[in-house]
């Protein structure tokens, strides 16, 4: 596993134009960010990895479908109200 701070080139993430005092503060509190022991990182990756949602491609297909239904439902309400007539017009 690779230590996060070790990540030194800020100027990467950074706009370019950023004040060298900036920079200097963002390296600063890189450097002096205290690191999580190991078996805490371990247990949450463990714990992570159990619990992560896994996409079945059949629950994502209903979901798909509920969102299409869905949208297409308060579409053709909102058309309707538009018309002067329906539950907003």
């Amino acid at each position: 596993m690779t230590d996060p701070r070790n990540h030194t080139d800020l100027s990467e993430d950074l706009e370019p134009g950023t004040p060298l005092e900036l920079v200097l503060l963002a390296e600063r509190l890189q450097d002096s960010r205290p690191l999580p022991n190991p078996g805490f990182r371990g247990e949450l990756g463990r714990r992570l990895e159990r619990t992560s949602r896994r996409f079945d491609p059949a629950r994502l297909r209903s979901l798909i479908a509920i969102y299409g239904v869905s949208g297409t439902a308060l579409m053709i309400v909102g058309a309707v109200s538009a018309a002067g007539a329906g539950p907003l017009g």
